[in-house]
């Protein structure tokens, strides 16, 4: 299938092709989605890489060079919450400096979402049972995403109370882990690896 948003206005994703001179990155994303004989790749996964073969255009059209393992590093450091704040900063500051507008290429970083709108609406791709796969992916996402506010919100509260001498000062440590464990056989997973598994697979009928 092949790009054409004549007549219309072009996506965020098409935009983005053509400012960071990602052409070949339209049938990549259609053919890994889709799979075309091999093993799939998620939204999510492809929105990473999307997102980093844009960063790597970024440094690449400021004059610098990096290997796949900066890139990997880069990526982390500049959308990763478990990274420091000065981590964080120091990066962005060496990248200002190398001439790269850090602000101007993180919002050029695109969703899953993002992703899906483009296949499906402007390459018109799909999959066997895309809505039932799309729909746990969703559903698997929000559960994650829940948690990771929880321990982010966990964090802070904790931080406070430890400032205001409400609490002992100590450095803590949140997790956050959502299980479920099947009620039939006992057996105990996250909520990720239910989902990616399509339930517990144990025989029915009840416990012993």
């Amino acid at each position: 299938m092949t790009d054409d948003s004549s007549g219309g206005r072009r996506t965020k994703i098409e935009r983005v092709i053509d400012q960071y001179d990602l052409e070949s990155w339209g049938d990549r994303l259609e053919t890994e989605w889709i799979g075309d004989g091999t093993d799939r790749t998620s939204l999510r996964d492809l929105a990473t890489e999307f997102n980093k073969a844009v960063l790597r255009a970024a440094l690449r059209d400021a004059g610098g060079s990096v290997l796949d393992s900066d890139i990997e590093t880069l990526y982390r450091t500049l959308t990763d919450d478990d990274v420091s704040r000065s981590d964080a900063v120091r990066k962005r500051r060496e990248l200002e400096r190398s001439g790269v507008d850090i602000d101007a290429v993180r919002s050029d970083f695109v969703t899953h979402q993002t992703i899906y709108t483009y296949l499906t609406n402007v390459r018109d791709a799909s999959l066997p049972d895309e809505d039932t796969e799309d729909r746990l992916e969703r559903k698997k996402e929000t559960v994650q995403r829940l948690a990771g506010r929880t321990q982010v919100v966990t964090e802070s509260t904790l931080e406070e109370l430890r400032n205001a001498e409400e609490i002992t000062d100590r450095e803590y440590d949140v997790f956050v882990d959502v299980r479920t464990i099947c009620g039939n056989c006992g057996t105990d997973y996250s909520v990720a690896e239910l989902l990616d598994q399509g339930g517990c697979d144990c025989e029915s009928g009840e416990m012993s």
